[in-house]
Formats: structure tokens, C-alpha cells, sequence
């Protein structure tokens, strides 16, 4: 398949305080970022993600951070904020950058996405560059959605999920060994305990996916909703150690009057029995 051009903000952060600013802020350890992009989030003091996006680094030792535009303007202003006397300057550079993305080999100074292999691989390009490349018509989010992949700009609000609700360990969006990030009790809190029992998880159906946010139910009971989906195949948010229980009971899952089954990747981190 052809690259795709995916419609992202693209946000530079220059100067030399600009590695120290952002990983004191977020949950990505900048450590692990050398010639490849890592992936990371913006989370709020209680732990829930307001937004997640990709660092790439640049030669000139600024770094580029790639967001869905849903959220774009949002981390743009609190990145801002946090600024206070840091020497870094922030600028939208989404006019002038562009990013494309696909599933075949490799491309030369592309990488390959940090969340998961499957996804394919992504690249940042001067915005010219990439003027006739065609813009994404749901390819690459049905491609993401089969991968059991969640867009928390899509699939979540800001705020609604917790970052391990939102797969960032699962997804190497976090480091829980570096120091201190904003929310980051909360986080380690939810890894020790294991206490994350809601989570992204896809669902299998036949036919067309049922709306967002169409309830999931087992008996007369709601364990979550419906986020994006394609035929066959949608992701969800589900109290997952309530739905293992009810499956186990032998109920059976139905959203908006649809059979659906869980269908967890294997790299998908459960719910372990006794926290059910």
C-alpha cells in the first residue's frame, strides 16, 4: 500500500531546556529517545490523559512532538504554561511539516511505530513533500483498529481514562522508572497495586460496528461502551474484570442488540483472576 498522509499537529520545541521541560512533564523517559520517535502522554495531576502523541528528535538536539490536531491546541497552551522560566520555545509547525504513514516496507528516514510493530511505520516530511501524497480516507484507522489499536483523540475524552486504562504500558508509552512526571503517583500507584481493571479492549461482531458509545450489557448489566469501529471489529472500553466474570457465568455480551465477543490481543495485559 501507498503512504498516507495523516492529518496531525506538529508542535517544535527548541532550546536547551527543551529535553529537561518535557520529560520532567510526561510519561515517556527522553533517555530512550536517539535517532528513533518514542511514543508518550500529557497526563493531568489525578493521572488521566489529556493527550498522547509521538516525540521525534531533531539534529539540532529540539524535539518535534506529532498530536492529533483534536488535541493539538490544547497541549500546545498547556505545554505553554508549564514553560514558566525554562529557556525552550514552543511553535505550531504543523504548516510547515507534514506526516505519512503506511504498512509496506519501510521507506528510508521512516520509523517504525513505537506502539506496535503491526501498525506499519510513520515518517515526519517538509509539508511540500508530501502535497501528492493522498490524505487518509479511513485506511490507516481501520488498519490501527484491526490491530486492536485505541486513538485516545477518537476513542476517548481528554480526561476520561487513566494513562494504564489507555494501554500506555502496554503501548511503551510509559516509563515507570524515571522520575517523577505530572500524575505520576497515580500511575505507579495503579502498576503496583494492579488495580487497572477498565481498559481499551477490541470486541468482534458480525456485520457493521455498532455506534459509539452504544452501551455493552450481559444480563441486563453495562460493562462499558463502544468507541471506534469498522466491520467486524471495533474497539472498546470495558470494565474487563467484570465482563471476564459475566462470560465466565455464561452470559453472553450484546451492544445495541448485536452479539459481540471480546477478542484481546495477546500482548493486551488482563486483568489478573484475583483482581476479578
Amino acid at each position: 500500500m501507498s503512504a498516507l498522509r495523516l492529518d496531525r499537529t506538529i508542535l517544535r520545541l527548541s532550546g536547551p531546556d527543551a529535553r529537561p521541560f518535557l520529560d520532567n512533564l510526561i510519561t515517556q523517559n527522553l533517555e530512550r529517545l536517539t535517532n528513533k520517535p518514542v511514543y508518550g502522554g500529557l497526563l493531568s495531576p489525578q493521572g488521566k490523559a489529556q493527550a498522547d502523541f509521538f516525540i521525534w528528535p531533531q539534529a539540532d538536539d529540539g524535539l518535534l512532538l506529532e498530536a492529533d490536531p483534536a488535541r493539538g491546541a490544547d497541549l500546545f497552551r498547556r505545554l505553554s504554561m508549564f514553560k514558566l522560566r525554562a529557556a525552550v520555545t514552543i511553535d505550531d509547525e504543523s504548516a510547515a511539516y507534514a506526516v505519512v504513514a503506511g504498512f509496506d516496507d519501510t521507506p528510508e528516514g521512516a520509523a517504525a511505530d513505537p506502539r506496535l510493530a503491526a501498525l506499519g511505520w510513520r515518517k515526519i516530511v517538509p509539508a511540500a513533500e508530501a502535497e501528492a501524497i493522498v490524505r487518509d480516507d479511513m485506511r490507516y484507522a481501520a488498519h490501527r483498529i484491526a490491530c486492536g489499536v485505541p486513538d485516545l483523540a477518537i476513542d476517548a475524552a481528554a480526561e476520561e481514562v487513566f494513562a494504564l486504562e489507555a494501554l500506555f504500558e502496554e503501548l511503551n508509552g510509559v516509563d515507570f522508572k524515571k522520575g517523577c512526571f505530572v500524575g505520576q503517583e497515580n500511575v505507579s500507584r495503579m502498576k503496583r497495586r494492579a488495580t487497572t481493571r477498565k481498559k481499551f479492549c477490541p470486541i468482534a461482531f458480525e456485520g457493521a460496528a455498532p455506534a459509539p458509545m452504544t452501551p455493552i450489557t450481559a444480563g441486563g448489566v453495562e460493562f462499558g461502551s463502544v468507541r471506534s469501529g469498522i466491520d467486524g471489529f471495533a474497539i472498546a472500553l470495558l470494565r474487563l474484570d467484570r465482563v471476564t466474570e459475566a462470560l465466565a457465568q455464561g452470559k453472553t455480551l450484546d451492544a445495541g442488540g448485536k452479539l459481540v465477543t471480546l477478542a484481546p490481543p495477546s500482548w493486551l495485559l488482563m486483568p489478573a483472576k484475583e483482581d476479578a
